[in-house]
């Protein structure tokens, strides 16, 4: 497996359908974090793929997936409701993340999710649905109002991190932080926007996820993924 930025390509068999993504796994990894992408977003999206970069120079092993298939990703060009169905993406990251416990490369390295926009929802249910598979989430500018009622049931430490000047999205994310009952955390990065476009803000996004996920994802013994129940908000 190539294990530069770009990562070797695999495919992924998950609900019904064969979806490609990209593995790259760094020498010592510790962790392997599975990418859910959202608003009509893909592996190739340059935000998560420069987050994935970050991820891979601290040790941590990424698959980026496409949760839709090309002629699934075209209906969705024209009709942008796929990209909302949380349920299929929560079902597919699911089976992406069964996937990532089986293969010879991964199988025993702990998982965390890494959702952006919609993306968000999906991987708080797929934690929800696996909850001792996935030790920890990240969600950027996402949407974890989507979750729905999983949000309670959710059990992996979850980190929110939203941009200052997305102040819609920054109210959904409080909504939704009150509903989960797992460890967790709300950064606001000051004076960015959804797309954490401004300079340094994605910079800020990756070293916040990375802190996060080597926290959560060090495991004191094989197989032993605890949960937590501490409870903290914070906005930097």
């Amino acid at each position: 497996m190539n294990p530069g930025a770009e990562g070797g390509l695999v495919r992924v068999p998950a609900a019904g359908a064969m979806l490609e993504g990209n593995l790259a796994i760094p020498p010592n990894a510790s962790g392997v974090m599975l990418f859910a992408h959202g608003s009509g977003s893909s592996r190739h999206s340059p935000r998560n793929r420069a987050v994935a970069r970050a991820l891979n120079e601290g040790r941590l092993a990424t698959l980026l997936v496409d949760l839709l298939t090309p002629a699934e990703e075209s209906v969705d060009e024209q009709t942008g409701h796929l990209r909302f169905d949380i349920g299929l993406l929560a079902d597919r990251l699911v089976d992406a993340a069964d996937w990532l416990t089986e293969n010879e490369e991964t199988r025993s390295l702990p998982i965390g999710l890494f959702g952006a926009s919609t993306g968000g929802g999906a991987a708080l249910v797929a934690a929800a649905q696996r909850p001792n598979t996935v030790r920890a989430v990240v969600s950027r500018g996402g949407r974890p109002d989507l979750a729905g009622a999983a949000l309670s049931r959710v059990r992996a430490p979850t980190l929110l991190i939203v941009g200052g000047r997305d102040h819609e999205v920054i109210e959904l994310n409080r909504e939704a932080f009150e509903r989960l009952r797992c460890e967790k955390k709300l950064e606001i990065v000051p004076g960015a926007t959804h797309l954490f476009e401004e300079p340094g803000a994605l910079e800020e996004v990756a070293r916040l996820a990375r802190d996060w996920f080597r926290r959560f994802l060090a495991t004191p013994s094989a197989g032993v993924r605890p949960s937590r129940e501490r409870n903290r908000e914070a906005s930097s």
